[in-house]
């Protein structure tokens, strides 16, 4: 079958490993289903599939693709949950030691067939296209998580999303919106604060700019570039929640101010089944959408993965057969 697979892991040239050809199909084991890829969304993390991070370098060559959309054997449209966790956990799936994500032990999505888990499938919602429902898994789910279940925040509270263009930083800000909170951006530049205005910010300012006021939370995925305006930003008692650190992982703590403020810090990954058919749901009642800053054949994968290592997103980039 046709698929855009990592062929080994390669840390300084993550595109110099990306193929695009043919794999074996996948064979669903018993309690599983195999899905018809119809839109498959990229992420970060496929960037760092092929770095090698993550994954053992016996899984190479892996096809890349944590989340996506399809239809069943029986005709069924599906969104699918990668969260792939042990059978005898019972306790929260992403708290499970032995979980994985779809490409760092199965397959992943950007293929013609995908095997998950029975219960990994969820109803498409009718009123989201594939290639929309295809952005829902990863990059929506972690900033339903970050927002609704890790940040406390209420309605009428202001948060700030630190970059303005990425998929989690974009679900934050329409999700925000729709949710009653006044919704801050920082982005590097003017077209990418000109997209968060467009996605419902009330207001937006450049990467490190002093604020009006602080801020009741703040939303970080960029890490060490953002870090330490996250930290003046923030309110006493307030909180920073993360998610990511796309920049680097290794920001000064700035322990003085944490303690003496009494600043919270959440780490936050991915979510489970339950909050994305939450998710699901509250788009459907709140009548929004993703945003897809770019849809290309899936054949044509390079050019987006080219565009995300560059920075140059504008909502989620997807891949559609």
């Amino acid at each position: 079958m046709f698929a855009v697979y990592a062929a080994e892991p390669s840390p300084d040239d993550p595109i110099a490993a990306l193929r695009v050809g043919e794999r074996p199909e996948p064979e669903a084991a018993d309690g599983w289903v195999t899905v018809r890829v119809r839109a498959a969304s990229l992420n970060m993390h496929d960037l760092w599939t092929l770095r090698g991070v993550g994954i053992k370098p016996d899984r190479f060559p892996m096809i890349l693709g944590c989340d996506g959309a399809g239809v069943l054997e029986d005709g069924t449209e599906v969104v699918l949950h990668s969260v792939i966790g042990d059978p005898k956990w019972t306790g929260e799936e992403t708290l499970d030691p032995r979980r994985t994500l779809l490409t760092e032990k199965y397959p992943g999505t950007f293929a013609d067939l995908v095997a998950v888990p029975a219960r990994n499938v969820l109803p498409k919602p009718a009123g989201l296209s594939f290639a929309e429902a295809a952005c829902m898994g990863t990059a929506w789910l972690t900033a339903y998580r970050m927002l609704f279940v890790k940040s406390g925040l209420r309605p009428g509270q202001t948060m700030l999303v630190q970059g303005a263009s990425g998929g989690v930083s974009t679900a934050l800000i329409a999700l925000g919106r729709a949710a009653g909170m006044r919704v801050w951006v920082t982005g590097r530049t003017e077209d990418k604060r000109a997209l968060a205005t467009e996605l419902g910010a009330h207001d937006t300012f450049e990467s490190g700019a002093r604020l009006p006021e602080r801020v009741d939370a703040v939303f970080e995925t960029v890490g060490k570039a953002t870090w330490p305006h996250s930290m003046r930003a923030v309110r006493p008692g307030g909180a920073i929640i993360v998610s990511g650190a796309t920049s680097g992982p290794d920001p000064s703590a700035d322990l003085q101010r944490l303690f003496f403020l009494q600043l919270r810090v959440i780490g936050s990954t991915m979510g489970t089944r339950d909050e994305l058919a939450d998710l699901l749901t509250f788009c459907q009642a709140a009548g929004i959408r993703p945003q897809i800053g770019q849809q290309l054949p899936m054949t044509d994968a390079p050019t987006g993965f080219t565009a995300m290592l560059a920075g140059e997103t504008a909502g989620k980039i997807v891949f559609t057969h």
